[in-house]
């Protein structure tokens, strides 16, 4: 009982860090409480002298029980971040003296190359949902808009109407650390959300409110499972049989920008990522797609 009283204060505590000073997503948040709670229960402390006993040895002992059961270098990678940022929090609240983890290394990964739909397979996407029904309507205006602007699920179902600048042809755009980015919105997908404005929000929020610009059958703010679901039927619809996610489109809307001749710091900016080196992997992706052109088509490859 004593490990579980003073596990819960001081994950409680942990957490409340995690949301108010760094401000972590809501998905982030549960994933690292998942990993502190099982790193705990490898020890067991009862106390905080339990966590001061915590040495290098026992945190790669801790590694190779995940290894051991076959969970993946990337889900072994973000536990150990998980760890390291809980002791620095102990640290820096004056709980602990030492950091364990300081010296200890992250295991090295290897960048996925991210998956991405062809042009054509986003045009045969996006012509799927019938514009005839409020539903339909909303789910063409959605999916126009996540292509357009390379936003991430999350963004886009937390979308505010007053977020939308459809005179002047952009979104503002809140990312992860509720870091504020403003991202161009292109003809066609303007023009779906003024359909959907005039046509079909109306429809749907009969009974509700919500400040939401996408919304529910029932007025209320789209669900990410909802949006995921919803795209998976689309998918089919399409032919698409491979694996679809938002996250795809995102890689897709990166993808073309560049094979067309953006710059990678406009893309950059676009995708809100902090580091161009995150961006960078999509010139890989678009290196490796030439090549195979090249190897497919010159008469001497």
């Amino acid at each position: 009982m004593a490990h579980q009283e003073f596990c819960r204060e001081i994950m409680d505590a942990y957490l409340t860090f995690m949301v108010v000073e760094r401000r972590f997503s809501e998905n982030t948040v549960d994933a690292y409480r998942r990993d502190i709670t099982r790193f705990l229960s490898f020890f067991s402390p009862k106390d905080m002298n339990g966590l001061m006993d915590i040495k290098g040895e026992g945190l790669r002992s801790f590694l190779l029980k995940l290894r051991e059961e076959k969970i993946s270098q990337r889900s072994i990678a973000r536990n150990l971040t998980a760890i390291k940022s809980f002791f620095r929090f102990l640290v820096n609240e004056g709980k602990l003296e030492i950091d364990p983890t300081e010296n200890l290394e992250s295991p090295r990964m290897e960048k996925a190359l991210p998956g991405y739909l062809s042009v054509e397979e986003v045009d045969r996407l996006l012509s799927q949902p019938d514009e005839k029904t409020a539903l339909g309507l909303r789910d063409s205006a959605m999916l126009e808009l996540l292509y357009a602007t390379g936003m991430r699920v999350s963004e886009l179902i937390s979308l505010k109407t007053n977020q939308l600048n459809l005179e002047a042809g952009y979104v503002i755009a809140f990312g992860k650390g509720a870091k504020e980015r403003i991202i161009p919105v292109g003809e066609t997908a303007r023009e779906k959300i003024v359909r959907y404005l005039e046509s079909s929000r109306p429809l749907l929020s009969k009974t509700n409110h919500a400040p939401e610009l996408f919304v529910s059958r029932f007025g209320k703010k789209m669900t990410r499972q909802a949006f995921w679901k919803t795209l998976g039927q689309y998918a089919l619809l399409a032919g698409i049989r491979r694996g679809i996610s938002p996250h795809k489109l995102r890689h897709s809307f990166a993808t073309h920008l560049l094979d067309r001749g953006a710059d990678l710091r406009s893309v950059q900016q676009m995708l809100g990522h902090v580091d161009i080196s995150t961006t960078q992997i999509y010139t890989f992706v678009t290196r490796e797609r030439l090549k195979s052109v090249y190897d497919k088509h010159h008469p001497r490859a």
